[in-house]
């Protein structure tokens, strides 16, 4: 069988077991395995590195063990795969399991709207609204027709059901750009959107935008605070795009600018309801489903749950459900009182069922579309265990509850009937809570942005109740990660590019909480956001917060020392604060405030148990005087009254290098990769090549097998520079171009600027002005849109000399 086809039934098998696609490097990578590449040769033609295609690989087995309920790894995969397509040709002649029944009878009736679909793509819409009320069907219509129409990625955008719970579209461009096309978004949107209709101009995409409706006004427009989604509306409406947008929604979409073609799904015809009711043996006669069928106007769900509560209360005995049911003063001609006359039922019949049913409201069905088991089992606490399998089956039968192997979600109108009954009963804050705890112990380590994403559920739950302490503590919770570090989940989710989370969390949960360590914390990790984003002023302000806190806490902690952690976490606190305020300067070129920062840290952690900060502060100093080798307008007098800036930087860089850069443990060395490539351009100020050249690849190393690509990018600027020096200006290019490739998908504004004007610097010593005056001009530009001017003075003072 050929690879595409392979690829064709994985994705499918993905999909149905996760409710998401395949993205773009898994499938690339899924189609080379099956050509039996080995992972080098796989990142050296997508032009990845192996670590990289190992970890994206690895999510690709996790999805297909889950789909196949087997373990799937890359040595066994074929086999699997080949095992598992030979069973699926006798799908022809045998009946489908019942999962995949019960997908294939929900979609019947719907050619005519694939055809139509079809024809308004041929015609050039780029965006189709597929518009009616729920439960007719949209979304199944959507799902189906990209998953099965040659796309070469598929991305879903589940709307949150409430307008208050709406994701930000930044947030929801950086992640498809991440997780689906392997790119960095930009620091401002404007550019991050730009970088999403590039993709969209060279790739074929299918895009469901489902239940669009809460973001709308009663004129149809984006509601102002979700605004963004008119820009990112306008990208996917490109005429010079290969993009089909599908958007469900009861509205119309009226916003200015912005333009989609409607159509209004009509209900599902008599002739399928017979054909649905047959296939799932009900027996019903013809004019009993004709006036069903008039009474819900052949609306998709109404017929799903109507046979499934003919199925689980009369035995399949349609005549007998509609006697008792049809004259019931609920039913009418909307799904909303269809599903509300179902839940009463629920109620009397079976009590546990319809308390699991009200508590599933709580969750998102959002960020993570599909809840497992024990998600459900951890709502059932005052169920006795011997019926939990029980209870959740009586919803399944009643088509209440949607599911696949293992993992359930409501339809979004059930959800709706289940999360306001939620709301009115005393249950709200206790399912909430269980929901807390299920997802903070679902997730035991953070290795990957899905890990992340789960372990942020927990947030949203504790927002919903309002309880804003535990909200802090999810952020805060710590749990090991790819680079060998117990890492709050805050630090991880900026580490791994997810940074809109945390700039809409946190500054609402600031005002709520009091002065101490978390909140302390919490605008340690803010600070770091705002600096790796360009906002290095805000950075600056916030982490000065920070710091004022943690001083205050430590006094006090100081004056009644009966409890040392608590200690421990104020010093650290106050010397991780009073780091990166060193760092933060380092980067506007303010090196006299830096190194006093520097100095700070060391006198408050040396010889403690925070040495380890004390040992980066030492390396960072020593830059400091490194740097003031070069530029003689930094006085470092205050903190070189003994010795010479020289002697200090080869002093400092000296102990650092048998402190941090120890090889004898490489864990260690591994988890400081980020002040290893600092190291190496102390040396390389220093003049001592073999050194830095040694650091520039430990730290590059590194860099590639956790995926910290702002630790690459500043290690290949350091060693261009270097390069430079030495007189191989061919291979310095070469490394600041890659480096500078890399801070764009950053969108690094300081380092950035950095890489232009190291590349501008470089090209001035091969003659070529033109090139070296274009560099120049974008390092100034940078650096006068992040208000660092003692940068710019440092430039324009290098094109002087």
């Amino acid at each position: 069988m050929s690879a595409d086809k392979v690829l064709e039934q994985a994705d499918a098998l993905v999909f149905r077991a996760t409710g998401k696609h395949l993205n773009d490097l898994q499938r690339k990578i899924l189609q080379a395995v099956w050509r039996r590449q080995t992972y080098g040769e796989i990142a050296q033609r997508l032009r990845y590195t192996e670590g990289h295609v190992k970890d994206v690989a690895s999510q690709l087995w996790q999805a297909l063990s889950q789909a196949l309920d087997e373990r799937v790894t890359k040595s066994n995969s074929l086999a699997v795969l080949e095992r598992y397509l030979q069973k699926a040709r006798v799908k022809l002649i045998q009946p489908l399991p019942e999962p995949l029944m019960a997908e294939a009878q929900s979609f019947i009736g719907r050619e005519t709207a694939i055809a139509h679909l079809d024809q308004l793509v041929a015609q050039g819409h780029r965006a189709i609204v597929l518009q009616g009320e729920g439960g007719v069907g949209k979304t199944t219509l959507a799902q189906q027709y990209l998953e099965h129409h040659a796309f070469d990625v598929v991305l879903e955008l589940l709307m949150a059901k409430e307008t208050s719970n709406i994701t930000p579209a930044e947030q929801v461009v950086e992640e498809w750009l991440r997780q689906d096309f392997q790119v960095e978004p930009g620091q401002d949107f404007g550019v991050t959107l730009d970088r999403l209709k590039r993709q969209l101009r060279e790739q074929r995409v299918g895009l469901l935008i489902d239940n669009l409706e809460p973001a709308l006004d009663a004129q149809g427009r984006f509601w102002p605070q979700y605004a963004r989604y008119g820009d990112l509306m306008r990208v996917l409406c490109d005429p010079k795009g290969q993009t089909v947008t599908l958007l469900t929604s009861r509205d119309r979409l009226c916003e200015p600018g912005v333009s989609v073609h409607h159509y209004r799904l009509p209900g599902l015809s008599r002739e399928t309801w017979q054909q649905f009711f047959t296939q799932g043996a009900i027996a019903v006669n013809s004019s009993t489903l004709a006036v069903m069928h008039r009474a819900y106007g052949g609306n998709a769900k109404a017929m799903n749950i109507m046979r499934g509560a003919i199925a689980g209360d009369f035995d399949g005995d349609g005549e007998a459900y509609w006697q008792e049911v049809g004259t019931d003063p609920l039913m009418a001609l909307d799904l909303k009182n269809l599903v509300t006359s179902q839940v009463n039922r629920l109620k009397d019949l079976d009590a546990d069922a319809y308390q699991l049913f009200c508590r599933l409201g709580a969750f998102r069905y959002q960020d993570v579309p599909r809840v497992p088991t024990d998600g459900l089992l951890a709502l059932l606490w005052d169920v006795d265990p011997s019926r939990h399998r029980q209870v959740i089956t009586s919803l399944r039968n009643r088509s209440l509850l949607e599911s696949h192997k293992g993992c359930y979600w409501l339809h979004p109108v059930v959800q709706a009937e289940a999360l306001e009954r939620l709301r009115q009963s005393s249950d709200w804050p206790k399912s909430h809570t269980r929901a807390i705890q299920f997802w903070t112990e679902q997730v035991t380590t953070l290795t990957s942005t899905g890990e992340a994403i789960q372990a942020l559920e927990a947030y949203y739950h504790a927002l919903a109740i309002a309880d804003y302490s535990t909200a802090a503590d999810v952020l805060l919770k710590s749990r090991h990660n790819q680079w060998g570090q117990h890492l709050t989940l805050g630090s991880t989710l900026y580490r791994m590019g997810l940074l809109q989370p945390l700039m809409a969390a946190i500054p609402s949960l600031l005002p709520q909480l009091p002065d101490d360590q978390r909140s302390s914390e919490l605008r340690n990790i803010l600070a770091d956001v705002y600096w790796i984003t360009g906002k290095i002023h805000a950075a600056i302000s916030m982490q000065k917060q920070a710091q004022a806190i943690a001083r205050q806490g430590l006094e006090a902690t100081e004056k009644n020392p009966a409890d040392p952690h608590s200690l421990y976490c104020w010093r650290m606190l106050e010397v991780d604060a009073l780091l990166s305020l060193g760092l933060y300067h380092l980067d506007l070129w303010e090196l006299t405030d830096a190194a006093q920062f520097f100095q700070a840290v060391i006198t408050a952690a040396q010889g403690t148990a925070h040495q380890s900060w004390a040992d980066k502060a030492q390396l960072c100093l020593a830059l400091v005087a490194s740097h003031s080798l070069h530029d003689e307008r930094i006085d470092l007098s205050p903190i070189c009254a003994d010795q010479s800036p020289r002697a200090l930087a080869h002093t400092l860089a000296e102990q650092a290098y048998r402190e941090i850069a120890n090889t004898d443990c490489p864990e260690y060395t591994g988890r400081f990769a980020f002040f290893i490539q600092l190291l190496a351009q102390t040396y390389t100020n220093l003049g001592d090549a073999e050194r830095a050249t040694e650091l520039s690849e430990r730290a590059i190393a590194f860099a590639e097998e956790s995926h910290y690509i702002q630790v690459k990018a500043r290690a290949l600027v350091g060693w261009g520079q270097l390069l430079r020096q030495q007189g191989d200006i061919d291979r310095a290019i070469q490394n600041l171009t890659t480096a500078l490739e890399l801070f764009e998908d950053l969108g690094a504004q300081s380092d950035l600027a950095e890489a232009h004007w190291q590349l501008g610097l470089t090209h001035q010593a091969q003659a070529n002005q033109l090139a070296a005056q274009t560099q120049v001009a974008a390092a100034v530009q940078i650096f006068e849109a992040i208000q660092a001017p003692r940068q710019v003075a440092k430039v324009q003072a290098a094109l002087l000399g």
